[in-house]
């Protein structure tokens, strides 16, 4: 092995910028919703799980910038899969009947998307892998 590959090998933000690119793949491929993103999807999946969430929740459990939620918010409400409704500084996001079907189109491409990575990578090493990201991603998170 060469020493650029060690070098690359053992830099965990380039393999997680990779990885991140290819699972990218992999969902652009299984989400097939017209010019919504994946991004937008769990944006979506978010707000079903919580009716009526504030912006800053939702940014707070995407991991996401307020100017970022505003856009994706901004998106959805145009194409008619959210509503908001402003409370005071408060901003409510809710799922309208369209979004609702957007969610359970979603909710079977993430079946379709774990299956198709599980074959490749298997299914514990799936899971592991998973649950080992997020934790990363809590602690990082914690110390940024």
């Amino acid at each position: 092995m060469h020493e650029e590959e060690k070098v690359l090998i053992h830099c965990l933000y380039f393999t997680a910028s990779r990885f991140a690119r290819n699972m990218t793949k992999l969902a652009e491929k299984t989400f097939e919703f017209g010019d919504l993103a994946p991004s937008y999807l769990y944006m979506i999946m978010i707000v079903k799980f919580h009716p009526e969430i504030t912006q800053k929740e939702l940014c707070h459990k995407l991991s996401i910038a307020p100017s970022t939620s505003t856009r994706f918010i901004d998106k959805l409400e145009k194409l008619k899969l959210v509503t908001r409704k402003v409370n005071g500084k408060q901003t409510y996001i809710s799922l309208t009947e369209e979004g609702e079907e957007i969610y359970k189109q979603f909710r079977v491409s993430l079946k379709e998307l774990f299956t198709g990575y599980s074959q490749i990578l298997g299914r514990e090493f799936s899971m592991d892998l998973s649950k080992m990201l997020n934790e990363a991603s809590n602690k990082l998170e914690e110390k940024l």
